[in-house]
Parts: C-alpha cells; sequence; structure tokens
C-alpha cells in the first residue's frame, strides 16, 4: 500500500511539473527570446578651420579614426578648469560632436596648436541634455596628429606619439630604445667609479703610512 502512494505521488508531481514549465514558456511574450538590440556603432563629425564641410567618421569605414578622436577626450573628468587661455594663444579651433548611430551625444572644442600645449574645452550644453559643467582640459599631445589623420588639414607633427592622459609623451632618442648600450654605459660608470675609489683609497693609505713614519721617527 505504502509502494502504491508513493508512486501516485510521484506520478503527481511529475505532471503538475511539466504544467508548471509548459505554462512559463507560454507566457514568454512573442520573440522574447530574440537576441537584445545592438548598440548603435559609434561616429564622429568634425567641424573647423580649413574644412569646407564636416568630415563625417563611421566605425564601419573609418573605425580606427572614430577610435583615436574619441580617444582624445574620453577621459575627462566631471570637471575641468573654469578658466582657459587667452583667445590668442588658442589657435584654430576644431569642435567633434561624438555620436551613437546617427544621435548626437557630446561636443567638445580642441585646440590642438594652443601655446603651452592642446587644450580641449567642454560647453555645459550637451546634444543628449545631460547635466555637465564646462570646463577646459590639457589635451594630449598627439592632438593635432590624430585629427590631422582623421583628415583635418593640418601640418604634420612627427615629434609626438600616443601618450597618456594629460599631454602624452614625446618621441624617445634612439639610444633610450637601446637597453644594451645604456648597460654597457652603466658598466663603463662603474668602472670609473671603482678606479676612483681605489685611487682615493691609494693615496689615504700612502698618506697614514708616511704619518705613522714619521711619528715613529721622532718618537725615537
Amino acid at each position: 500500500m505504502v509502494d502504491r502512494v508513493r508512486r501516485l505521488l510521484s506520478v503527481v508531481t511529475t505532471v503538475v511539473t511539466a504544467a508548471v514549465l509548459a505554462t512559463g514558456v507560454s507566457a514568454q511574450p512573442a520573440g522574447a527570446h530574440r537576441a537584445a538590440p545592438k548598440t548603435p556603432p559609434a561616429g564622429v563629425d568634425i567641424t573647423g578651420v580649413g574644412l569646407t564641410e564636416p568630415l563625417r567618421l563611421r566605425t564601419d569605414t573609418a573605425a580606427t579614426q572614430v577610435v583615436a578622436v574619441i580617444d582624445q577626450v574620453s577621459w575627462f573628468g566631471r570637471t575641468g578648469e573654469a578658466k582657459g587661455p587667452k583667445p590668442a594663444d588658442l589657435g584654430p579651433k576644431y569642435t567633434i560632436v561624438v555620436l551613437a548611430g546617427d544621435v548626437p551625444k557630446q561636443t567638445y572644442d580642441l585646440y590642438p596648436l594652443a601655446k603651452g600645449g592642446p587644450r580641449a574645452f567642454r560647453p555645459a550644453k550637451q546634444p543628449d541634455a545631460r547635466k555637465t559643467t564646462a570646463g577646459w582640459f590639457l589635451g594630449r599631445l598627439n592632438m593635432s596628429e590624430t585629427l590631422r589623420a582623421a583628415g583635418v588639414p593640418l601640418e604634420r607633427r612627427p615629434d609626438t606619439v600616443t601618450g597618456g592622459v594629460g599631454g602624452g609623451e614625446r618621441t624617445l632618442p634612439e639610444e633610450a630604445l637601446n637597453p644594451g648600450r645604456g648597460f654597457d654605459d652603466a658598466i663603463d660608470e662603474l668602472q670609473r667609479l671603482l678606479l676612483l675609489n681605489v685611487g682615493v683609497m691609494l693615496v689615504i693609505t700612502v698618506g697614514l703610512a708616511g704619518i705613522a713614519l714619521l711619528v715613529r721617527r721622532r718618537t725615537r
């Protein structure tokens, strides 16, 4: 009798579980199994001095340039300097608009040839109506080359390379890139230092010996 009750409970449990699963599947809205919509591709529009019409860069045709231009402004903090350089020291201005698909999201003014290094200005009014504060930021040293590679008519500046936040880095001299030469120079310097120490020790030893000899003669 007990075995029959157990079998009956097992059958009932199986039926109820199947019914719940079937109900859950049927309750899902149509198309729920479809993949989530893809993020709109990024893009950049550039306007400014020397451009008769905007440069429209999109990731499907100029992914490298789009990423490089966005990298110039993607690291900015929430607040920047309230006051920037004098207008006469800024040089040519280039405005970039960052887009998601065809929707403008952010805008910045770039000054790649400003005195004292490239500068960037973020207006308080942004295309996506998000709240932000106006501010000035130091730009990367490669800002000019990045814009030139994107199509902006600027003179080539091969003395700059990709750098870090807040200015980047200048090109290293060729000898600084040769670790073997640096090691040899360090060994030579160490040898000269050792010879100098040996010379100093010899002078001190000879001096002490002379003093000892002089004292010995006088004490006789």
